[in-house]
């Protein structure tokens, strides 16, 4: 999801020198099934992992807060405890949306602060070792500007941070997903969310092919690592669709967002009721063109990174949306993440470790079951 805010790291902010979140909160000890976390990177297709991963949950409002502060916007540091209740629910998929840039060097070498990465890999850790597949990205980085102006800063800057993150990660197995970008974007611009301009489309390739490179040049297992790449602002307009070049690659799943129709999902001024034959109708387009253009006709898997309806009190509409989207999603062989920001959008209270909207919850995984 997208909220403003301003960039204020420092720059002696480093190596863990301002890192209030790096201490791991008490948890009472889970238990969590026995698995191999450092394991293999298997000789399989992106197909075919995107086909084993099941539905997944957001971390949302995190690790991704702008501010060095991650509690900022209302959330509690997350803990093993928060992940083994997802997945006891039935949740496959874990997405962590992480926000870097106030805890790296805004200048060269652009270091990220090694107690952020830990405290990162806590959670990245307690996601695998409960069988989950999960994935990292760079969520509220703003820096991340395509424009011809700031391109070849910000290319060094995201090779530098994706090399950081790939060498930090490179021991774990297949399960662990790397998203590069995740709603890449000029953002305050006129086509911020209608598919950006042709320069911003042409740019934004080049990011992408800067990250993959930077990936795959730590080498070991990274060499092989599934990696999630974006359209514009991960858009489903036409022109965000076709201007995309994926990279030469053939690890390389397409990530793509879609609050559709965003004036019931997440518009305040919008319908909040959902469910009408035209309605369905109008999502089933939706999910159709995403799978006729990424998994027909350019062989590439697709998983939904972000989706889901805001609560206006209107719970039963919001379980019926839940239930059909997922399940659309699922019969079209597209992996729905739903997003929890612990807000407007929140499912699962990480205050208190229950369930506020269970029955939504419930619908998801319940469609990953059939």
């Amino acid at each position: 999801m997208f909220l403003s805010a301003i960039s204020c790291n420092s720059e002696d902010a480093t190596n863990g020198s301002n890192v209030p979140i790096t201490p791991t909160d008490p948890v009472d000890p889970i238990d969590e099934v026995e698995v191999d976390i450092k394991g293999e990177i298997r000789d399989i297709s992106s197909k075919e992992l995107v086909a084993e991963m099941g539905v997944g949950w957001n971390l949302g409002n995190s690790f991704d807060v702008r501010d060095v502060n991650k509690t900022v916007w209302g959330n509690p540091l997350p803990n093993a405890n928060h992940v083994k209740a997802v997945k006891d629910l039935g949740f496959s998929t874990l997405r962590i949306p992480v926000t870097w840039d106030y805890n790296m060097l805004t200048f060269k070498p652009y270091t990220v602060e090694i107690g952020y990465l830990n405290r990162v890999q806590e959670i990245v850790e307690a996601g695998l070792k409960n069988n989950m597949h999960v994935i990292i990205n760079t969520h509220h980085d703003d820096w991340i500007r395509p424009t011809e102006a700031d391109s070849v800063e910000v290319n060094e800057r995201l090779g530098a941070l994706w090399t950081q993150i790939a060498d930090h990660f490179q021991d774990y197995s297949d399960k662990l997903i790397f998203e590069p970008m995740n709603e890449p974007r000029l953002m305050g611009s006129p086509e911020e969310w209608s598919g950006g301009t042709s320069e911003g489309r042409s740019i934004l390739n080049s990011f992408h092919q800067t990250c993959v490179q930077a990936i795959r040049a730590t080498g070991g297992k990274n060499q092989k690592r599934h990696i999630m790449v974006s359209t514009y602002a991960a858009s489903t307009v036409p022109a965000a669709f076709d201007d995309l070049i994926v990279p030469n690659d053939p690890n390389i799943i397409l990530s793509i967002h879609s609050y559709f129709p965003w004036s019931f999902a997440g518009d305040d001024n919008g319908p909040s009721s959902w469910g009408t034959d035209e309605e369905k109708a109008q999502l089933d387009n939706e999910l159709d063109r995403i799978k006729q253009k990424w998994v027909d006709q350019e062989n590439r898997p697709v998983i939904l990174g972000e989706w889901g309806a805001k609560n206006k009190n209107n719970l039963d509409n919001r379980i019926a949306y839940a239930d059909y989207y997922a399940n659309a999603a699922i019969a079209r062989g597209m992996i729905p993440v739903i997003w929890d920001d612990g807000g407007d959008f929140g499912l699962y209270d990480r205050h208190n470790n229950t369930w506020r909207f269970r029955d939504i919850a419930q619908a998801v995984v319940g469609a990953g079951n059939k």
